[in-house]
């Protein structure tokens, strides 16, 4: 038996978001999902139009990417490490992105979905929460402070995921110099770098 918490449903009224997670959410696995860095996922509404096409399920229903929250107008790619959102009465910073695991198969059925997911590089992003309070469908969703560094979720996942990213190295080293990256991330980065730098130096 598999226990998950991947599989979500549309609420209807004001959900508490805490420290932690959302009122009602249930996260099987507590080592890889959940926390503090990791209260809150959220995922582009955009992204469903290509994912029904890809996976060719025109009734793929919000959700379903195991968000807990899908949303407009914002992704990966506008998305900065450390960028605060306002939504209903919570500030929520992004802190990482996801890492698919096989439950994402699961959920959509393709067993080949973390993979595709990785090589889109538009996996959602991972927020803390700032500041606690109730949100609900159709609450406006505004940036009310851009990260520092102004690093692109996106471009953080592809430094790490893509063999071929010229500008991988670089913008790890930036990364990692992030206040506000997760410290998962952070042991990730520092470890990839110094696989890199121990590889340089034998050359």
């Amino acid at each position: 038996m598999i226990k998950t918490g991947i599989f979500k449903k549309p609420t209807i009224g004001p959900v508490y978001v805490s420290k932690t997670n959302l009122a009602g959410d249930q996260q099987a696995d507590l080592k890889n999902h959940g926390g503090e860095h990791k209260a809150v996922y959220g995922f582009s509404s955009e992204h469903y139009f290509y994912w029904r096409k890809v996976l060719e399920n025109n009734e793929m229903k919000l959700g379903i990417f195991g968000e807990n929250l899908t949303i407009s107008n914002f992704n990966e790619s506008s998305l900065h490490i450390g960028d605060q959102l306002s939504i209903g009465q919570c500030i929520l910073e992004v802190t990482q992105p996801r890492i698919p695991c096989y439950k994402l198969s699961i959920a959509v059925g393709n067993k080949n979905m973390p993979k595709m997911f990785v090589k889109n590089f538009a996996t959602g992003v991972y927020m803390r929460v700032i500041d606690e309070g109730y949100i609900e469908t159709g609450d406006d969703v505004n940036r009310v402070k851009l990260g520092k560094f102004q690093l692109s979720v996106k471009s953080l996942f592809r430094s790490f995921f893509d063999k071929n990213y010229e500008e991988s190295q670089s913008i790890m080293e930036k990364a990692i110099l992030i206040p506000e990256l997760s410290l998962e991330w952070k042991e990730k980065l520092s470890a990839r770098l110094s696989t890199l730098n121990s590889g340089s130096q034998e050359r």
